[in-house]
């Protein structure tokens, strides 16, 4: 038998096959709308896109963006597709972040996530629910963390972690989940295991997904900061770059340190950012051979 003669006679049917979906984590720094000092920089908070589901299951709860794949779509696609379907949001940076395939993760069967990180400058976003969306809105995302045990010894090293995410929009609706995430080391090599241990709000095993992008954003931004290039509009202050970074980190860093670290990321314009009310400051481009 040759290979067509073997494709010819193969049945796919005698493989149980899953549905596949995806679920997009999108994060942008958004600032706030202050009007009673014009003088004073607006503060800018790390936000997440989120969608209320209007169909069961899961109904009236929050949720990712996403959906599932149709005939002959692949994945990117199809997430940039249910993005703009959903939210009306277009134009986002898109990398994978990790396929959910647990069982019984979604009460309607056997279904499998793959889920991206996304990021985008959102201050020309008009974001609206669409779709089987009932809404659709940025909210602000807070992660706490707590170790709750260690143990280590000559050949292995085992830690424990608890997160508690916190997601509030601008109604102050708070949806909370908790995860523990077991850390080992197996042959130098780390690996990791999440456990949801309550949510309120969430629908499926979305919180995981969203701290999962959420641990990716930060380590990426510690290693070498140039996913967060894609928070930002084309032209920027370098002051704005250096708060992108500090938000994400949750730290204040050192500002001739910061700028010394990113010169080779970046190049000057002749254009100056003047709407503000506060002193003229020049504006910047990313510098792609670095990208």
């Amino acid at each position: 038998m040759n290979e067509k003669e073997y494709l010819q006679s193969y049945d796919i049917s005698k493989f149980d096959r899953p549905s596949i979906a995806t679920d997009i984590a999108v994060f942008s720094i958004i600032r706030s709308d202050d009007e009673t000092n014009y003088r004073k920089e607006s503060e800018s908070l790390l936000k997440l896109l989120m969608i209320k589901r209007s169909d069961y299951p899961y109904k009236d709860m929050w949720a990712l963006p996403g959906g599932f794949l149709r005939k002959n779509e692949i994945p990117t696609d199809a997430a940039f597709r249910e993005l703009k379907e959903e939210t009306g949001v277009n134009g986002a940076f898109l990398r994978t972040l990790d396929i959910f395939g647990e069982p019984n993760r979604d009460p309607r069967g056997w279904i499998i996530s793959h889920a991206y990180l996304a990021l985008i400058d959102s201050s020309d976003i008009n974001v609206s629910a669409g779709s089987d969306a009932k809404e659709a809105c940025w909210m602000t995302i807070k992660v706490d963390s707590e170790e709750i045990k260690s143990e280590k010894s000559s050949s292995d090293i085992k830690r424990e972690q608890l997160y508690t995410l916190t997601l509030t929009d601008d109604k102050n609706e708070t949806i909370v989940a908790k995860i523990k995430r077991v850390t080992k080391y197996v042959n130098f090599h780390e690996q990791n295991d999440y456990v949801i241990l309550e949510q309120t709000g969430f629908a499926f095993d979305h919180p995981l997904i969203i701290l999962k992008a959420y641990l990716e954003l930060r380590d990426m931004t510690e290693k070498d900061g140039r996913i967060v290039f894609d928070l930002l509009p084309e032209y920027f202050t370098l002051y704005r770059l250096q708060k992108a970074f500090e938000i994400i980190l949750g730290k204040e860093l050192l500002t001739a340190n910061f700028r010394r670290k990113m010169s080779d990321y970046v190049f000057e314009t002749d254009k100056m950012d003047t709407g503000n009310g506060h002193r003229p400051a020049k504006l910047f481009v990313r510098n792609l051979e670095m990208f």
